[in-house]
């Protein structure tokens, strides 16, 4: 038996992972099914330990992140001081805009503990959607469900701050 056919199973098995993986996020949730294979054929996965970088800013790295196991933290460095905006966890999707186009980062994403992660590039989304245009107005209309969402959560959210909030916000009016 080759160590194709030994391997078979193990990379189904985890194309099927990816699969279900992209399917919960607000970018792939409404691609069709035959072309959401596609991506998730094309997505990496990487392991980082506690302490690594997955992404840093000020860097344009073009990668989405699904992490499927572990924690990590958002910091944003100004003025020499790092401050942590806020932990990261199992299920979140982060940087699906980065797919779109050019930019920096600003923020990094540090791993807390031994943290796995689904990873899709810039480059292998883009060479996707060249075969698929018909599905650029999907990816449009999830980003501005995304952004939206997002707003709305954050205006919710923080509700004894938002005349300082409001003055600072309208991420939807772009």
């Amino acid at each position: 038996m080759s160590s194709l056919e030994t391997n078979k199973p193990t990379a189904v098995c985890e194309l099927n992972q990816n699969l279900e993986l992209l399917r919960q996020t607000y970018l792939f949730s409404g691609i069709p099914l035959e072309t959401l294979k596609v991506f998730a054929y094309l997505c990496s996965r990487d392991n980082f330990k506690n302490g690594e970088y997955l992404l840093r800013q000020g860097e344009d790295d073009g990668q989405a992140f699904f992490i499927i196991r572990g924690h990590a933290v958002l910091e944003r460095e100004e003025g020499g001081i790092i401050r942590e905006i806020r932990q990261v966890g199992e299920g979140e999707f982060l940087g699906g805009l980065s797919l779109m186009g050019s930019m920096q980062r600003l923020f990094s994403l540090k791993a807390v503990s031994e943290t796995s992660c689904l990873i899709l590039s810039r480059e292998k989304f883009s060479r996707t959607l060249s075969q698929f245009h018909d599905l650029m107005p999907s990816f449009f209309k999830a980003l501005v469900g995304g952004v939206d969402g997002w707003e709305k959560g954050f205006l919710s959210s923080r509700l004894d701050h938002r005349d300082e909030c409001l003055q600072h916000l309208g991420v939807s009016l772009l």
